[in-house]
């Protein structure tokens, strides 16, 4: 039996902040399980969001130095929650926070310096977990999958509504993900408009009238009728999706049911009969939820509260389990590339000092 205390580390495309998740994986009969010790969701400071939001238009030079910022808050933030918790872990494993991702460019940035993690807590840390894929000619999307098949295996789809929904299942042996449709990403876009940081339950969408055509409009958007392996970004919300919705002089409420119908819509159109896990921030939509359930007939589990929030920081922790153990960690069948991979880059400090 062999186990591992690691801490994973996410921060989504909706900015809602860091998730650090402290947790064991124990591998016996090369079955593994999971404990989440503890876990904790922290909010941005202003300037560090502010940062985040500016980043993809930032020059060269201001760009590497906030890269180099964000990894030392990063840093300062987990041995302060190593230190509350009386947490052991062995190593960090860190997704970074997504500026640029374009994989039809062979491009993808993850910022949040691992050098600087490691040199503020100590502990070795691994990150960059898409940039090989991508070098291979994946997607460097989804990397969740390969967590949902060997710790999920209970449910026939695995649903992320984050950022973006993306989904995960079996399918002839072969795990299949791929990103739906955008989701908080744009809910909290227009959510702000009204001074809320986010649409809490989805009540000002539930308070508003769904928008037909702005509605026949979104589903006919190319990307959903395109094959998997796809993945999306921030790029395509700004440059395809929002200008459509901009096209249309509704108010913001109905702007938001109508968003949350189109997710409702475009989830179940790739889901059939079946147990259905949803995680994510998503999930505590309820009124996104009730729209799933209105035109799903699948089994629809939501967990508890802590799988539901730290479901994707748990996942990035177990992908640095497999780096660490030289097991593969990025599926081809699910992002495209040429080969299964281990993707990540590891920093290694020396021993803690005092």
């Amino acid at each position: 039996m062999e186990k591992y205390k690691v801490i994973g580390l996410m921060s989504g495309t909706s900015l809602d902040g860091l998730d650090v998740c402290y947790v064991e994986f124990i591998r016996h009969n090369n079955r593994w399980e999971y404990v989440i010790e503890t876990a904790e969701t922290f909010l941005y400071p202003v300037g560090i969001k502010k940062g985040l939001q500016e980043a993809p238009d930032m020059n060269a030079f201001d760009f590497v130095y906030f890269d180099r910022e964000y990894g030392q808050y990063i840093g300062q933030i987990v041995k302060q929650f190593i230190v509350n918790n009386r947490c052991f872990p062995q190593f960090i494993a860190s997704h970074g926070h997504t500026i640029f991702h374009q994989p039809d460019k062979h491009l993808t940035c993850q910022i949040g310096n691992g050098a600087f993690i490691a040199a503020e807590t100590r502990l070795p840390v691994i990150c960059d977990f898409r940039g090989l894929d991508v070098a291979f000619g994946g997607q460097g999307a989804p990397l969740v999958p390969i967590g949902d098949r060997l710790l999920f295996a209970g449910y026939d789809y695995c649903l992320n509504i984050g950022g973006f929904a993306n989904i995960s299942f079996e399918n002839e042996d072969k795990r299949i993900a791929y990103d739906i449709c955008p989701a908080n990403i744009v809910s909290n876009y227009y959510a702000q408009k009204l001074e809320r940081h986010y649409d809490d339950g989805g009540k000002l969408a539930s308070q508003g009238i769904v928008c037909k055509p702005l509605l026949e409009k979104l589903n006919q958007l190319d990307f959903y009728a395109g094959k998997y392996p796809k993945s999306l970004g921030r790029e395509w919300v700004e440059q395809t999706f929002i200008p459509v919705v901009e096209s249309y002089d509704i108010p913001v409420q109905g702007i938001l049911s109508t968003i949350c119908e189109h997710v409702a819509i475009q989830i179940t159109s790739n889901v059939s009969k079946g147990k259905l896990l949803i995680t994510g921030g998503g999930a505590h939509n309820v009124y996104l939820i009730s729209r799933i359930k209105y035109y799903s007939d699948a089994d629809i589990i939501i967990p508890d509260k802590l799988t539901v929030d730290f479901k994707e920081a748990l996942i990035f922790a177990f992908l640095g389990v497999l780096y660490a153990i030289n097991q593969s960690n990025c599926l081809a069948s699910v992002t495209g590339a040429a080969y299964d991979n281990i993707g990540g880059a590891m920093y290694n400090p020396p021993d803690r000092v005092e």
